[in-house]
């Protein structure tokens, strides 16, 4: 059930209309790094969360309502600059109230100029926000990643909040109104909160790595090959010990070599790590049972509801 209150979460402002940097901000209305993904997306994937981990389909519903007000944040914003250009572009008989708004010929036909990129924006909704990214591009289910594992999804929304976070960062130098900065900046702020949430579940998720069941292969997961000639770097992606499975980097000098010599890599046997091929496949069957098993434990066979609704005086 959702509940809307009319006042922004956050209380924005501007300083002066600005049709231009409205345009430039529909990125977060309704384009791929945006607000409504965010929103779309954290909801969606809170569905299969919410059995087997009730914890985190609390959180990604919470997350995913801010999200939904930070759309509205936004799309006031894009209102605001916006104010006047409805009104004048209903006003058949006058031009000259519009052309100061867009401050005088020049900057009209450098608006017109623009608008030939995104055609939609005002000329067809007369002055408010369409959801659509800055080059009028439709809002699309295909930006939503729901992957059904949580180990990866929360790794997708990570990844989410980090783009939209560069995304405001973009555009906070792209306009000079201290109030839209402000409001930018709250937003901004709120992208790194989430991405320390979603980091911070993750690490009560154990196992967490590799990403969903299956393991890695011990032959291949610390291989590193040096593909490309010239200038060469080594660092701790290719040397010392992997971060994530603590396996000794092997660095493969000429990748051509060891696969002519290992029949394409087929008789390749595990250096640098204590892992074996019978390891693999033992932790592979111990983690699907677990895995596995938090679901259908959760999940009842036969007639279910999604709800449990209890008086005051049960809970």
């Amino acid at each position: 059930m959702f509940y809307h209150v009319k006042e922004l979460q956050f209380n924005a402002r501007v300083s002066k209309p600005d049709p231009r940097f409205a345009k430039l901000l529909l990125e977060q209305f309704g384009g791929g790094n945006g607000e409504l993904k965010a929103a779309m997306q954290y909801f969606v994937q809170a569905f299969g969360a919410k059995d087997p981990y009730p914890d985190k389909y609390d959180m990604l519903m919470d997350i995913a309502t801010e999200e939904f007000s930070h759309l509205e944040i936004v799309g006031a914003t894009i209102q605001m600059l916006l104010t006047g250009v409805n009104g004048e572009l209903k006003d058949a008989a006058g031009t000259d109230e519009i052309m100061q708004l867009l401050d005088g010929k020049t900057k009209k036909e450098s608006f017109i100029h623009e608008a030939m990129t995104n055609p939609h924006f005002l000329v067809t909704s007369g002055g408010g926000p369409l959801v659509t990214d800055s080059n009028g591009i439709p809002w699309s289910g295909a930006y939503v990643n729901a992957m059904g594992d949580l180990t990866v999804d929360l790794r997708s929304n990570i990844a989410a909040e980090s783009r939209a976070k560069i995304v405001y960062e973009y555009l906070m130098k792209l306009t000079d109104d201290p109030y839209v900065k402000e409001t930018l900046g709250f937003l901004m702020t709120r992208e790194v909160a989430h991405f320390q949430m979603f980091q911070a579940a993750l690490k009560t998720i154990e196992p967490n790595f590799p990403p969903a069941v299956l393991q890695s292969d011990p032959r291949y997961s610390n291989t590193y090959y040096n593909l490309s000639s010239g200038n060469d770097f080594r660092g701790p992606w290719n040397e010392g010990v992997s971060p994530g499975l603590g396996e000794t980097w092997q660095y493969i000098e000429d990748p051509l070599k060891q696969v002519i010599e290992t029949n394409g890599l087929l008789d390749l046997e595990p250096k640098g790590t204590k892992r074996t091929l019978e390891s693999m496949q033992e932790a592979d069957k111990k983690l699907s049972a677990i895995r596995s098993s938090e679901v259908k434990e959760v999940s009842p066979p036969a007639e279910n509801q999604w709800s449990t609704f209890l008086t005051e005086e049960q809970k």
